[in-house]
């Protein structure tokens, strides 16, 4: 599906509660005068800056409360499986809007990397949180402010997971399993635009990153080892089916079928008309270099372009309508359709398969007698059909993705000891740099020739790499098996703990320390 539209106003703050007038150690940041002529905006941006870097402070003050807890990776998010589609497409994000996202979501005070995934069945928001419980909060915040859904109707609707639970769900999701018809594939070419544009805008963090690139990996394996996608079909496939379900078995084939959008979801639906024996279809689209490309490739059946300006004349002459657009605003109204003809008797009623999101076909349109309106939500009717054959084929799925899922939890987990070898490279490097010098004082600068000099210095180096190759060896491992990791792990923790080094501390102050900066500038 493509990415759809109806991202709403963007939201340019946070909610700081209590903190939103007072700075860390207690002083009123007071009004500031504004002179004539000059603009309430600036003033409103500046205290917002100062409460948001207040907000921020006070955090770095309280921030031991955080030293146990472990930066989580989490989704918030609605699908078609929890929200209808008068809420999904309220919360849509088109594609050109997703890096602004990504960056409003990362300047919340809690949020490190962020990644959205917005489809017509989906709307889903991935992030690191620096705190889960504060970083949930913050991102509904914001889901309410952009969408202008309230909270609490918001929470009825959304789903949230954590750590493995969310990664293991973008996993599923990239391997269709969590699509409404079990194993299209249509998703995972949407999951890999999330990290091209990611990538492109410099928006994706590390773990984020890489958590979208092993679901691509997972979402290819599913389909290539256990053939789920054979006898699967997509969205726009099933469109196509439910039309056919509808219409009267005698006059299926000769129904008259009108696309409307000649992008990639109208493109799927001409070829699956196709494949169903369809000979014609009418394509109304703003250009005719689509239609005219899609005519290029698909030779089996005949397709007759018409304009915009005549949509409503070709539906005039269609007994099947499908809409396919992202327009924002509903091409079909009751009105419109009222004023149309009607179909043959033997045909009945006009069918209306509206697969956009938002909707292009208005819900008033149901009212019409000889009219009939389905949207992505009605497709579950046809994803019944052979439902046994893919839950068996979506179980073995769950092995693999399991297989996945170890091998980034096992890369993340790595992660943590990477700060504990540079602390302890560089304790060692600096009582070696202390110790050196005082030799070398003691020798005596005008007895040592360079090439003596040099000798002790690769002797103090290889005294330190030797005593530090064991260690640095117990902090390292491939992370191909719970037990070395686990005792990796447990090696850390007893070497900070040994050589004070802290690291955990240290991690948590930088990364408050550029969210204060961030703010401030």
């Amino acid at each position: 599906m493509a990415a759809v539209n109806g991202f709403a106003t963007a939201f340019g703050g946070v909610k700081l509660g209590s903190l939103s007038r007072t700075n860390p150690v207690g002083f009123k940041v007071g009004p500031r005068l504004v002179k004539r002529g000059e603009i309430r905006c600036d003033v409103d941006l500046e205290e917002k800056k100062l409460a948001s870097v207040a907000a921020l402070e006070q955090f770095k003050i309280s921030a031991d409360r955080y030293m146990k807890e472990r930066s989580s990776i989490a989704v918030i998010g609605l699908s078609v499986h929890t929200a209808p589609v008068e809420m999904r497409e309220k919360l849509a994000v088109p594609e050109a809007q997703w890096p602004h996202a990504i960056s409003e979501l990362c300047s919340l005070n809690h949020i490190e990397e962020a990644a959205v995934l917005s489809t017509c069945n989906r709307m889903e928001i991935y992030v690191v949180a620096l705190s889960w419980n504060r970083g949930i909060r913050e991102v509904i915040e914001w889901m309410a402010k952009t969408s202008g859904i309230p909270a609490e109707e918001l929470r009825q609707h959304l789903f949230m997971l954590r750590d493995s639970d969310a990664t293991r769900h973008l996993f599923e999701v990239s391997a269709g399993l969590d699509s409404l018809v079990l194993g299209e594939g249509q998703i995972l070419s949407q999951v890999k635009q999330v990290v091209r544009i990611g990538q492109a805008s410099g928006g994706l963090g590390k773990n984020i990153d890489r958590m979208f690139k092993d679901a691509i990996t997972a979402g290819k394996r599913v389909r290539t080892e256990t053939n789920i996608s054979s006898g699967a079909v997509s969205v726009s496939s099933a469109a196509v089916e439910l039309a056919l379900m509808k219409l009267p078995k005698a006059y299926a084939d000769s129904a008259r079928m009108l696309l409307i959008g000649a992008g990639k979801m109208g493109k799927l639906v001409i070829k699956h008309l196709a494949s169903k024996g369809c000979k014609q279809v009418v394509v109304v689209n703003r250009s005719v270099e689509k239609v005219n490309a899609i005519r290029e490739e698909m030779k089996d059946i005949k397709i007759i372009y018409r304009p915009l300006d005549e949509m409503m004349s070709a539906a005039a002459e269609a007994d099947v309508v499908y809409t396919s657009t992202a327009s924002e605003t509903p091409l079909f109204l009751k009105e419109h359709v009222e004023a149309l003809p009607g179909v043959s008797d033997e045909i009945g009623v006009r069918l209306f398969i509206d697969i956009s999101v938002p909707r292009n076909v208005g819900s008033c349109v149901s009212d019409v007698q000889n009219a009939r309106v389905y949207n992505v939500d009605d497709l579950k009717e046809v994803v019944e059909a052979n439902k046994e054959d893919r839950l068996r084929k979506a179980m073995e799925a769950q092995e693999l993705i399991t297989e996945e899922l170890k091998k980034f939890e096992a890369w993340r987990d790595s992660l943590e000891t990477v700060p504990t070898i540079k602390k302890l490279r560089s304790y060692a490097d600096r009582i070696r740099a202390s110790e050196l010098e005082k030799c070398l004082q003691k020798i005596g600068e005008d007895t040592l020739t360079k090439k003596m000099r040099k000798s002790i210095e690769e002797l103090s180096s290889g005294i330190v790499n030797k005593l530090l190759h064991g260690p640095l060896q117990h902090l390292r491992c491939d992370g191909s098996d719970s037990r070395t990791l686990d005792e990796t792990l447990e090696n850390m923790h007893a070497l900070n703990r040994m050589f004070s080094l802290d690291t955990e501390k240290d991690i948590m102050e930088r990364k408050i320390k550029a969210k204060v900066e961030k703010a401030q500038t």
